[in-house]
């Protein structure tokens, strides 16, 4: 029942300067200046690409405030598409799972497994700005199974499409959640760190919860270039083809690590390698 990743929720301390970082580094639009009273919070949002980006500030007690007491900025939700609003929310209620419905979307009001959550209506865009769209966010869980038949059960998916992942260099194995392969990349990708690398700790010391997002672009030098002309701390991913990858430091997105592959390129650990337009031989490292 869930058809793509729709958009990110991000805690910031200044929505102006947010913006204007994800429109000088992604050529993000600014959409609109609203607030949300489930979250109790002001939001500044973006498209970038197809994707959107909220911008969240705390208006008084609630989820926001919680996150910024405890952790200050960073990634703080996940926003889903579905086609039928009203067959989610049935759903969610056959499985005793809360939520709470304001302006024609769905809050969930638990985050069992650290992800936070709001179901919206399917909306085509046409994409805006150097990036094609966010694709993927990152939850790490103590146990990837569990969370993985919770998500199934709730949000109505399909097992067959799922992808099995294990990495060692960065220290997990887990699933992704592919919602509609091979015609999207858009999945949840749930983990089980191990090893003491930079997720490991993470996990250790948040617990269950949103560690990262991923997007695409056409262009993976073009952003390399406009970080480096931005003075914003970046890397490319280990044992990757170069101008296929790269990591956004969370110091250069307000709390919030990304992850960027080349349009396609991330098909090469999704299961179906043969979309990635990658040269046969490429490593199939995560």
């Amino acid at each position: 029942m869930l058809t793509r990743l729709d958009r990110i929720q991000l805690v910031v301390s200044d929505r102006i300067e947010a913006a204007e970082r994800f429109q000088a580094l992604f050529g993000a639009r600014r959409l609109a200046e609203d607030g949300t009273a489930t979250l109790a919070a002001r939001r500044t949002t973006l498209q970038a690409g197809a994707s959107l980006i909220e911008l969240l500030t705390p208006t008084g007690p609630g989820p926001v405030q919680e996150f910024a007491d405890r952790w200050g900025q960073g990634l703080f939700g996940v926003g889903f598409a579905t086609p039928s609003i009203e067959a989610m929310a049935a759903r969610l209620d056959a499985n005793g799972v809360p939520f709470a419905a304001e302006h024609g979307v769905l809050y969930l009001r638990e985050a069992r497994y650290g992800m936070p959550t709001v179901i919206v209506p399917e909306t085509p865009r046409d994409p805006v700005g150097d990036i094609r769209a966010i694709y993927e966010v990152t939850n790490p869980v103590a146990n990837w199974r569990e969370a993985a038949d919770y998500y199934t059960r709730i949000f109505g998916l399909e097992p067959a499409h799922f992808c099995p992942i294990r990495s060692e260099l960065y220290g997990y194995e887990g699933v992704l959640t592919l919602f509609d392969p091979p015609r999207r990349l858009d999945r949840i990708e749930i983990t089980q760190t191990f090893g003491g690398g930079a997720m490991d700790r993470f996990f250790r010391r948040r617990g269950p919860s949103l560690y990262m997002c991923y997007l695409e672009t056409d262009d993976v030098p073009m952003l390399e270039a406009r970080l480096e002309a931005l003075n914003l701390p970046w890397a490319p991913a280990e044992g990757r083809p170069p101008g296929t990858n790269l990591f956004i430091h969370p110091k250069a997105l307000f709390g919030m690590l990304v992850g960027v592959s080349k349009t396609n390129f991330a098909w090469l650990w999704s299961g179906r390698p043969d979309l990635s337009g990658a040269p046969e031989g490429t490593p199939l490292i995560h």
